[in-house]
């Protein structure tokens, strides 16, 4: 191990102050009050769909030989009628026109969340549960995906771009602690307690190129991911395929928001957003709905979220 104190090679997993079975992190600062707080003031009258579309050659983390999105029939109405079905006579099943289909994919593929065993350090994720006693065969027994609560929550909008005056940030732009408060100011608005945070760079207007959208992303460093989360963050997301500025600016940890969200602070990440329709509505706080398939011990799993503006009482 590095023996410098200021590695981070010496970085630990944060324990969770709710307790040594919780699983979820800071998902606990969402309660009832809460979720009433924001619904009460949600304004019908607009929905924004923040998901893309899942399709085969859509971009998606292959980088390490992770499965790219495929989608096949497992039934068609004259295949059905050709092979016969469960002993059923053929004129039935050709009026029924029959058909199904399956999926393969890796689960932080499209819109998806990252869970509180997708990063950890030293053999242990978040709240110290480890791999040795957690770990099964197939999947974590802990901190997964099927743990998650659908989310309601007030979300705030991090629009960047236009707060650069540019269309896009540039390649592995880091964005940085002052970054967040000048784009907070000039929105006029502050990060409350239990919020989700959005983190707009403009690359989903590059979506679905895979190389455009995809290759040395801009986005927040690790002394941006600790501010928000002091703030009140809950949950960070944006529109890049991983979240944080790539390739990063840590000389030791190749994914220092990652690891610092997910096994220090207990905080999910959302990525592959689609933020433009709510960034051209200027819609900068919003009510956030959001609910992930329960995939029992994942590590993501696919997301459908919208956003509701909030009406100002």
């Amino acid at each position: 191990m590095n023996d410098n104190p200021a590695s981070g090679a010496n970085r630990q997993v944060g324990t969770s102050p709710y307790g040594p079975e919780d699983q979820i992190g800071r998902l606990n600062l969402m309660t009832p009050e809460s979720r009433q707080a924001v619904m009460s003031r949600v304004d019908a009258s607009q929905l924004f769909d923040l998901s893309v579309e899942y399709f085969i050659g859509m971009p998606s983390w292959q980088a390490i030989g992770d499965p790219p999105y495929q989608f096949w029939m497992t039934h068609s109405p004259h295949g059905t009628e050709v092979e016969g079905w469960l002993g059923i006579p053929a004129e039935l099943t050709k009026y029924i026109s029959y058909s199904g289909d399956s999926v393969l994919m890796y689960t932080h593929t499209g819109t998806h969340i990252d869970t509180l065993n997708h990063y950890g350090y030293h053999g242990k994720v978040y709240n110290n549960f480890t791999e040795r006693e957690h770990l099964g065969s197939r999947h974590w027994m802990v901190n997964g995906a099927d743990k998650f609560p659908p989310i309601a929550a007030r979300a705030v909008l991090l629009d960047f771009p236009a707060l650069r005056g540019v269309d896009v940030l540039p390649a592995s732009y880091g964005i940085t602690p002052d970054d967040v408060d000048e784009c907070l100011a000039a929105e006029g608005l502050e990060i409350q307690e239990g919020d989700v945070v959005l983190i707009r760079t403009g690359r989903m207007r590059y979506w679905p190129e895979k190389e455009a959208w995809g290759d040395n992303p801009p986005g927040i460093n690790r002394a941006a991911a600790v501010h928000l989360v002091n703030q009140g963050a809950m949950i960070v997301g944006s529109d890049t395929s991983c979240l944080e500025q790539a390739p990063a600016n840590d000389e030791d940890n190749f994914t220092p928001v990652h690891t610092y969200l997910l096994a220090e602070a207990g905080a999910p990440i959302i990525e592959a957003l689609n933020l433009e329709e709510l960034a051209a509505a200027k819609v900068y706080e919003s009510a956030f709905l959001a609910a992930n398939l329960r995939l029992r011990g994942a590590t993501g799993a696919p997301l459908r979220p919208w956003a509701f503006p909030l009406r100002q009482d």
